[in-house]
């Protein structure tokens, strides 16, 4: 991953998916894939999710100074609104 911003996106977009579908082994994984990456590349801990209207916010730790980003929800989202949209291309497998 080359920058922190693009592991954040990445683990809260699949956050997202896991979160809809808890079901989903494979998307839990790939949730805790990017998690690792957080924590080992980019020593980012107590990561934390909100979300209003508009934005999602992640607050978080990094060399233990608190920090916020935030994404457009209708970025984050893409992803679970084309597994939503064509749920057969999208298999749920759990274990």
């Amino acid at each position: 991953m080359k920058s922190l911003q693009d592991a954040l996106y990445n683990w809260l977009t699949i956050k997202v998916v896991a979160d809809a579908r808890p079901n989903d082994q494979a998307a839990r994984e790939t949730e805790r894939f990017f998690a690792e990456i957080l924590k080992n590349d980019f020593q980012v801990t107590n990561l934390h999710t909100t979300k209003d209207e508009t934005m999602y916010f992640i607050t978080y730790e990094q060399d233990e100074q608190p920090k916020t980003t935030r994404f457009p929800a209708e970025l984050i989202e893409v992803m679970l609104e084309q597994i939503n949209s064509e749920p057969e291309k999208y298999a749920n497998y759990p274990t």
